[in-house]
């Protein structure tokens, strides 16, 4: 089991979750979040470029059975990557995998890769 955790832009989300939707993943957590990466957000202030500290972001979390772990990131990249460019812009976002050691479905006590 892995717990996949994407931080993507606030405005690919709709999009996003119905792309992992359309592949099977129905079960997210999605949460708003702030940070900033390599991404350099610009303000203009009172005439003047200002440089935020942390920028708006959406963190999704899926817990998975391994084998749905690389049709959900590829699902993820195809959906958040900007159409800008082959290589997408600086700021579309990252995914993390980690290793999870026990899913528990609390109505009915089902442990492991079931619960999920």
């Amino acid at each position: 089991m892995k717990m996949l955790i994407a931080i993507i832009r606030e405005n690919v989300l709709e999009e996003v979750r119905e792309a992992l939707i359309e592949a099977g993943i129905t079960r997210i957590t999605v949460s708003r979040v702030s940070g900033h990466g390599q991404q350099k957000g610009e303000e203009i202030y009172r005439g003047q470029k200002t440089i935020p500290n942390l920028l708006p972001k959406i963190k999704i979390e899926i817990a998975l059975n391994d084998e749905f772990v690389e049709l959900t990131c590829q699902t993820i990249i195809k959906a958040a990557k900007s159409r800008s460019g082959p290589d997408g812009e600086v700021g579309d976002g990252k995914i993390f995998i980690l290793p999870l050691e026990q899913c528990i479905r609390i109505r009915t006590e089902e442990r492991g890769g079931q619960a999920i």
